[in-house]
C-alpha cells in the first residue's frame, strides 16, 4: 500500500501516514514524500526539529497528532510550535538562551514584596505583574510554603456578585418605594441637607443596560456634563441633582427610551445601578427637574457652549455648514399654531420649524427654532450667519450649503462681501448645455467611488456680481445646476459637497426614528409676539369672493352664448329681438362685471399682512414652549455625536459601518454586564456578557480596549472604568 503513494523509500523508513515517511540514520532525521526527501536535520538540533514541526504539518497532510507520535513527543508541543510558525515564521521558533530569567526566580526582595501585596488582598496575577515575575513562580512558592497566602474568607479575591433575583427581592421589599434603599440620604434630601446623592457602586451580576456605560467616555469628550454645569450650575437641593438628571436623560436617549413615560417600562433598580444610585428617578421627578431647568431659560447658553466647544476642537469642520429645516407637526387641537407644509405627510398643518446647522461631516452643530415658521432665507439672515461668524472667528470664511428655499442673488452678493460663501441649487428655468460641455469626474463619498459628468461656467446674475455654475449631467439627460461663490475649489468638490447634503436628510430621519426628535417633552405653551405680522385673512376672503363672482360670470356668459348659437333667425333676426326673448342675461352680466371691478379696487386697499393681535385675543397668541424642547434636543444632539465617536472606532469591523455600526452600538448599549467595583485599586470593572456573533464579540472587545486607554473616571467618584469583553 505504501509503495502506491511513496514509491521510492530507503530501507528502514517508516510511514507517518499515506503521504509522508520518516527515515532515521546516522543521528539524522529525514522526511520523504512521493517526490523524494523534503526536509532533514540532526536529531540533536532542537531548532531544526521545531522547524520540522511547522513545515511538515503546514505543508503536507500530516496532523500534529501523527507527527507527535512519529517523534515520540507531546502533541501540545507540536501544536504550540505550529502556531508560532504560522504567526511569526521560522524566526518565531528561535529560543534565546541568553534571555532574562529573573521572571522565574523568587529572591528575598521579590519574596517580601509578593508577601506584602498578597497581605493587602492583591490577586496572584496582579502581584506577579507588579513585581515582574511569573504567576507560576508565586504558585510554586506557595506550594512549598515560602510564601503564605491568606484564606479566601479573610481576603476574598473577588467579591460576591448579587444576582438579578436577589436585587429584585430587595427592591420589592423597600418600605418607601420600589428600589429606594438609601433611606437615610433620601430623608436628608427631603429636608435640604444634601445638594444631591453621590454615586455609590456595589458588586452586581448581569446588570441590564450596563452597556451604556461604554458611551460615558464619548459623552465626556463632547462635553455634556461640562456644558450642563456651565449653564445650570446646580439644581435645587434634593436626592437627584444636575449630574444624575443629565446622566438619566443621556442614558435614556442612548437606550432609546424616547419619553419620560417610557421609564415606567424599565426596572428602576437596574437603571439606578448604572447611575450609581439606588433607583432611577420616576416620571414625575424627572418632569419636575425638567421644569425647574426650563424656568431658568439657560438652554440657549447650554447649546452655545457645546457648539463653541465643538468648533474650537476642529475649525475645519465648520468651513462647510449644511442648513435645512425640520418641520415638527402639532397634532393637538387645544392651541392655534401657525401652519406650514409638512413634506413627508403632503399636508399643510400646524407645526413648528427647527433649522438645523450641521458641520462638514454632517454632525449637528446647533439649531434654531423659527418664531412662526419663518423662511430659510429669513433665518439665515437673522440667526445662522451671525452665529457662524462668531464660531468661525474674525477673518475666517464660512461656506453655507442649503437647498433652493434660500435662493436670493441679492443676499448672495451681500453675504459674499461679509466673508460668507454659498453652495446651492439654481432656482428657476435654465437652458440645457450641450453634452460636449461635460467631462467625467471621479469622486469619493464615505469611502465609495462615484463618477459624475460635470461642466462649469461663470454666470452674471446681478448687474456686476458673477457666480460660478456647476452642472451635473444625469443618466436620463437631466441637468442639475449648482451655484456657488467659491472660486478656489474644483467642480468635483462643489458637486460632492452639494450632493452630500442628503446626509442631513438621513440625519433627520435617523433622529426622528431612533431619538424621537418630533416628540414634545411638554404640552405647555408660552406667549408669542402679538405684533407678529401674518397674512391678512380679509384679503384671502376677498380673493375667494372675486373668484366666485368670476366663475358665476363665466357661467352666465356661457349660457348666454349657448342660447345665441341656438337662436332661430327666422323668428328673431335681430339682437334686440333675441335680448327681449332672453331678458335678464345682459343685465346680469353687466352687474357681475361691475361688482368684480369694485372688489378689485377694494382688494388693493386691504393690507397684505396685519398684526396677529387683530385676529386673536392676546391669550390665544401662543407658541409651544421652546426651552425644555431645546434642552432635550440638545441632549439628543450630544448623544448622536457620542454615538458617532464610537462608530468611528469600530468602523474596521463593519463593511457597511454607517448602517451596521449604529445597529451594533444600539445592541451594545442594551447589553448586560457584571459591575464589580474595586475600591482599593479605585477601579470599576464592567465585564460584558457575550453577544450573538463572534464578529460582534470581537468588535466589542476592541472597543473595550480603546475605552480603557481613556482612563475615564465615573463622574462623582474616584473609580476608573475598566471594560472587559469575552
Amino acid at each position: 500500500m505504501l509503495q502506491s503513494y511513496i514509491p521510492f523509500l530507503p530501507e528502514g523508513a517508516k510511514p507517518i501516514n499515506n503521504h509522508v515517511a520518516i527515515y532515521r540514520h546516522d543521528e539524522k532525521i529525514e522526511f520523504f514524500t512521493a517526490s523524494g526527501p523534503i526536509y532533514s536535520c540532526q536529531e540533536s538540533d532542537l531548532y531544526g526539529l521545531r522547524l520540522a514541526q511547522g513545515i511538515i504539518v503546514s505543508q503536507t497532510e500530516t496532523t500534529p497528532a501523527e507527527f507527535a507520535k512519529a517523534l515520540n513527543i507531546n502533541r501540545t508541543t507540536v501544536y504550540r510550535n505550529l502556531y508560532r510558525y504560522q504567526q511569526d515564521g521560522p524566526a518565531g521558533l528561535i529560543i534565546d538562551k541568553n534571555s532574562n530569567r529573573k521572571a522565574y526566580k523568587l529572591n528575598g526582595e521579590a519574596k517580601r514584596k509578593i508577601q506584602a501585596l498578597l497581605n493587602k488582598g492583591y490577586s496572584l496575577k496582579a502581584a506577579a505583574k507588579q513585581v515582574g515575575i511569573t504567576e507560576g513562580c508565586i504558585r510554586y512558592a506557595i506550594k512549598i510554603g515560602t510564601i503564605v497566602r491568606k484564606q479566601q474568607d479573610e481576603a476574598p479575591e473577588h467579591p460576591k456578585l448579587k444576582s438579578a433575583s436577589e436585587r429584585s427581592t430587595e427592591d420589592n421589599n423597600c418600605s418607601i418605594g420600589i428600589g429606594a434603599k438609601r433611606e437615610a440620604e433620601r430623608a436628608l434630601a427631603s429636608t435640604g441637607k444634601i445638594i444631591e446623592a453621590t454615586p455609590h457602586f456595589s458588586a452586581n451580576e448581569g446588570v441590564r443596560h450596563a452597556g451604556v456605560l461604554l458611551a460615558l467616555p464619548a459623552l465626556a469628550r463632547v462635553g455634556f456634563l461640562e456644558a450642563g454645569t456651565k449653564a445650570y450650575g446646580a439644581l435645587h437641593k434634593g436626592f437627584y441633582g444636575l449630574q444624575s438628571i443629565l446622566l438619566t436623560l443621556s442614558f435614556m436617549a442612548l437606550l432609546r427610551i424616547k419619553t419620560p413615560e417610557q421609564l415606567k417600562r424599565c426596572n428602576p433598580g437596574e437603571l439606578g445601578i448604572v447611575l450609581g444610585l439606588d433607583r432611577a428617578p420616576e416620571v414625575k421627578t424627572l418632569r419636575k427637574k425638567l421644569k425647574e431647568m426650563g424656568l431658568r431659560n439657560k438652554a440657549g447658553e447650554f447649546i452655545s457652549f457645546l457648539s463653541k466647544r465643538w468648533a474650537d476642537q476642529d475649525k475645519d469642520v465648520i468651513g462647510f455648514a449644511y442648513i435645512d429645516g425640520h418641520v415638527r407637526p402639532y397634532n393637538g387641537r387645544k392651541h392655534k399654531l401657525p401652519k406650514t407644509h409638512v413634506a413627508r405627510r403632503h399636508l399643510c398643518m400646524p407645526a413648528t420649524t427647527d433649522f438645523w446647522i450641521n458641520d462638514a461631516k454632517c454632525e449637528p452643530l446647533f439649531f434654531v427654532t423659527a418664531e412662526a415658521n419663518d423662511s430659510l432665507l429669513s433665518i439665515l439672515e437673522k440667526e445662522v450667519i451671525p452665529e457662524m461668524k462668531k464660531l468661525a472667528g474674525e477673518g475666517n470664511r464660512v461656506t453655507l450649503i442649503f437647498d433652493r428655499e434660500g435662493w436670493s442673488p441679492k443676499s448672495f452678493e451681500k453675504w459674499f462681501k461679509a466673508d460668507i460663501d454659498i453652495i446651492t441649487y439654481r432656482k428657476g428655468k435654465y437652458d440645457p448645455w450641450p453634452e460636449a460641455c461635460f467631462i467625467e469626474v471621479e469622486s469619493h463619498i464615505r469611502g465609495k467611488a462615484v463618477k459624475y459628468l460635470l461642466g462649469e461656467r461663470s454666470i452674471k446674475i446681478n448687474k456686476t456680481f458673477w457666480l460660478r455654475e456647476v452642472r451635473r449631467l444625469c443618466d436620463n439627460g437631466h441637468q442639475t445646476s449648482i451655484i456657488t461663490t467659491r472660486q478656489d475649489v474644483n467642480c468635483e468638490q462643489v458637486a460632492r459637497r452639494m450632493f452630500f447634503r442628503w446626509n442631513q436628510e438621513n440625519f433627520f430621519r435617523y433622529m426622528r426614528e431612533e431619538y424621537a426628535l418630533d416628540h414634545l417633552v411638554t404640552n405647555d405653551v408660552e406667549l408669542a409676539d402679538v405684533e407678529r405680522l401674518v397674512p391678512n385673512p380679509e384679503k384671502k376672503e376677498k380673493r375667494k369672493l372675486i373668484k366666485r363672482f368670476k366663475q358665476e360670470l363665466e357661467k352666465v356668459k356661457k349660457e348666454y352664448g349657448d342660447k345665441a348659437s341656438q337662436n332661430d333667425e327666422t323668428r328673431r333676426p335681430t339682437m334686440r329681438g333675441f335680448n327681449i326673448a332672453n331678458s335678464g342675461y345682459k343685465k346680469k352680466i353687466l352687474k357681475l362685471e361691475k361688482e368684480i371691478e369694485q372688489l378689485k379696487i377694494d382688494l388693493k386697499q386691504i393690507p397684505d399682512r396685519i398684526a396677529v393681535k387683530h385676529l386673536l385675543a392676546e391669550h390665544e397668541i401662543v407658541r409651544l414652549e421652546t426651552e425644555r424642547k431645546m434642552f432635550t434636543d440638545g441632549i439628543k444632539m450630544i448623544c448622536y455625536r457620542a454615538e458617532t465617536c464610537l462608530l468611528n472606532l469600530i468602523a474596521p469591523f463593519f463593511a457597511r459601518n454607517n448602517d451596521e455600526g449604529r445597529a451594533f452600538l444600539k445592541n451594545v448599549f442594551q447589553q448586560p454586564a457584571d459591575i464589580i467595583p474595586d475600591k482599593e485599586r479605585q477601579t470599576m470593572n464592567v465585564k460584558f456578557h457575550t453577544m450573538s456573533t463572534p464578529r460582534a464579540n470581537s468588535a466589542l472587545k476592541q472597543l473595550c480596549e480603546i475605552m480603557n486607554k481613556q482612563s475615564f473616571v465615573y463622574p462623582g467618584t474616584k473609580l476608573m472604568l475598566a471594560f472587559k469583553a469575552e
